[in-house]
């Protein structure tokens, strides 16, 4: 969350992109750094274990939110 914070303070437009083991922990941290609202996507938890075509998998599977979110930031 920090550096979405970062780069959208520098004009980045950015999405945040978690497990969902990190929802109420995400926004909790947002609101704790000014952002009522943050363009989240969150994928199925765990991460650590997966295979690397099982996080392929999740990108592609994730691909158009994370598209949606950054588009209609602003």
């Amino acid at each position: 969350m920090h550096d979405f914070v970062a780069l959208e303070a520098q004009g980045v437009v950015t999405a945040f992109v978690a497990s969902t083991e990190f929802v109420d922990a995400a926004a909790t941290q947002a609101r704790a750094l000014g952002y009522a609202e943050v363009p989240a996507v969150f994928v199925a938890h765990p991460i650590q274990d997966r295979t690397d075509a099982e996080m392929a998998a999740l990108a592609e599977a994730a691909f158009a939110q994370i598209l949606a979110a950054v588009t209609s930031a602003g």
